[in-house]
């Protein structure tokens, strides 16, 4: 449970459907410092500090609140150390010029890692949260597969492409199957108190959005500062630090062009930033490795649709299976924005087939 609307509305719908729920919180002790103590125990953060995000202290007293609402046990979890790994990857990844995606490993890590290792010790045989994501079982296969949410503005299969295989049987998306306005809705019918809370929309431990501010706090000073070129290798000009730069950003480049031009290469190694035409940033082909698969015994060469980013229209393409556990993906038409670092899911129409970390 993590204060929203999401989680919340799937305690209630999963209390309606006869199970026995139990509340589990993830604290991640970002927001200690700018607490106060409130309901329970728990901090609650002074509004004028600090952002909602999704694991803040108000965030916390939220989800107690509905949780005593809906009268079922709750734990607040301390699970600061592991947030310090989500960090560590997020500044390591930056730092190395490729761009991370800290919601993958939350889930991978954390989620339907660490959160359920403690669901298993209070007996409990399944672990549910609030994605927009849902579960079904085909014939003929031991283990359900997963597939995208029904509101497809709210889908977050995307994100849940790491999650273990063998855990899918044990995982329950009460969400999935409803629009998000529809959800809001019974929420509110039912009288839970987040039902109109806003959806959080930054990273749970950048409350400001702000990463280079972020990463200068948390791994200090950094020579990364160089030179802006185009594909040629001419200098336009200088930058502050490549880390603040990601494949496909148009804004804040520092340069008036005559036309618009996106940052399509990051060198760490040279710590030159390039800019280039939407053309130049186009890719038809794109490389991943550390794969994980949700659906055996798939066949390559595979005619499916695969997904760069959070909210990226998949596109057509062909995915052959290499050598290393890498795969390598040929669009069929070029994809733009395509950034190392970055999830590639496969997809069968709605189904995750499985994916990895571009190249």
């Amino acid at each position: 449970m993590s204060g929203g609307v999401d989680s919340s509305a799937s305690a209630w719908l999963l209390q309606e459907q006869g199970y026995e729920v139990v509340g589990l919180f993830m604290r991640s002790g970002v927001t200690e410092d700018a607490c106060e103590t409130g309901i329970g125990g728990l901090p609650i953060v002074d509004a004028k500090s600090y952002k909602q995000g999704c694991c803040s202290a108000s965030d916390a007293a939220d989800a107690r609140r509905v949780a005593d609402a809906l009268d079922i046990p709750f734990h607040a979890l301390n699970f600061s150390d592991a947030f310090g790994q989500i960090k560590d990857y997020f500044a390591d990844e930056y730092l190395a010029g490729r761009t991370p995606n800290p919601c993958v490993m939350c889930n991978v890590w954390l989620k339907f890692g660490k959160l359920w290792d403690f669901a298993k010790q209070v007996g409990a045989e399944h672990i549910a949260t609030g994605h927009y994501a849902q579960l079904a079982t085909v014939d003929g296969e031991d283990r359900p597969g997963l597939y995208r949410g029904l509101d497809a503005s709210k889908d977050q299969s995307y994100v849940l492409f790491g999650i273990e295989r063998d855990l899918l049987d044990r995982i329950l998306f009460p969400v999935g199957g409803y629009q998000k306005t529809e959800l809001r809705r019974l929420a509110e019918n039912a009288g839970i108190r987040t039902a109109n809370k806003p959806d959080s929309q930054e990273i749970c431990f950048i409350p400001d959005n702000d990463y280079a501010r972020f990463l200068y706090d948390y791994r200090g000073p950094q020579e990364t500062a160089g030179e802006l070129v185009d594909t040629s290798g001419a200098v336009l000009g200088e930058h502050g630090g490549y880390e603040k730069f990601t494949i496909g950003q148009r804004r804040g480049l520092g340069i008036a062009f005559g036309e618009p031009r996106f940052v399509v290469r990051i060198e760490p190694e040279t710590r030159r930033v390039v800019i280039g035409t939407k053309d130049e940033l186009g890719r038809t082909s794109v490389e991943a490795d550390r794969l994980n698969w949700l659906k055996e015994d798939l066949e390559f060469p595979l005619r499916a649709t695969a997904q760069i980013r959070y909210q990226h229209t998949p596109g057509e393409c062909l995915v052959e299976l290499e050598e290393d556990d890498r795969i390598r993906v040929e669009f069929d038409q070029p994809q733009f924005g395509v950034a190392p670092g970055q999830a590639l899911v496969i997809y069968d129409n709605d189904r995750v087939l499985g994916g990895g970390w571009i190249r």
